[in-house]
């Protein structure tokens, strides 16, 4: 960049984003949202979750907050016996690819799962939680459709990011860039409250770009107590 062009930058930077909530924000990204971790953010986030993930071969697994379906697809690649996708956004389950899709699904949120209590063996929650301002509710809910001793994947954008001013933003079909609403949750709250849903942390990441030192994401892996 010219000296030029920093100045006028500096002088006139570009106006701040528009901050949607995640289902407007959802319903505008849908159609240019694809399954695959399609950023670089979200290809270190993707890398600590597959490195967590427990076995799900012949096992019943939640795609929680599914969007596009990327975490319940990728169950299915690895034998999962049956996945279900809940998301917010009717527009995000719309946009699922028709010819590699997740055949159960419905329109839900994280905070009001329509399954039944210890009916599932693993959940998988990617960069979702982090829209919500209250974990316990979503968390409460893990805990309630978890078996005893199943598995909780829940990566959300590392509290670093958001606390010091990063947005997570997206291009519209239109070309306009807007951010979605996010709320910094710290490993000490995922800590408490998912203690308060009867999961335990069993292992984390925090992973970060290459060449950087700074972490971007939180990736956890939970345990349901009991038996």
């Amino acid at each position: 960049m010219s000296i030029v062009r920093k100045l006028i930058c500096r002088l006139f930077p570009a106006p701040a984003p528009r901050v949607l909530g995640s289902v407007d924000a959802y319903a505008l990204w849908a159609a240019n949202y694809p399954p695959q971790a399609h950023n670089a953010l979200m290809q270190v986030e993707q890398a600590a979750m597959l490195e967590l993930m427990p076995e799900v071969s012949g096992k019943i697994v939640l795609d929680l907050a599914c969007g596009t379906g990327r975490y319940g697809l990728l169950a299915q690649e690895r034998g999962a016996s049956r996945v279900v996708g809940i998301d917010n956004s009717a527009a995000m389950l719309a946009a699922m690819p028709t010819a590699n899709t997740l055949p159960h699904r419905a329109q839900a949120t994280s905070e009001s799962i329509p399954l039944a209590s210890a009916s599932v063996d693993v959940v998988l929650c990617g960069l979702a939680l982090g829209h919500l301002p209250r974990l316990q509710p979503s968390l409460d809910e893990i805990g309630r459709v978890l078996k005893p001793q199943g598995w909780a994947l829940v990566s959300d954008v590392h509290p670093f990011i958001a606390l010091n001013g990063a947005q997570r933003t997206f291009q519209s079909s239109s070309g306009q860039t807007y951010a979605v609403e996010h709320y910094a949750h710290l490993y000490a709250d995922y800590q408490q409250v998912g203690a308060n849903a009867g999961l335990m942390i069993d292992s984390m990441r925090e992973p970060a770009l290459e060449r950087s030192p700074v972490p971007v994401v939180l990736v956890f892996r939970f345990r349901k107590m009991g038996s």
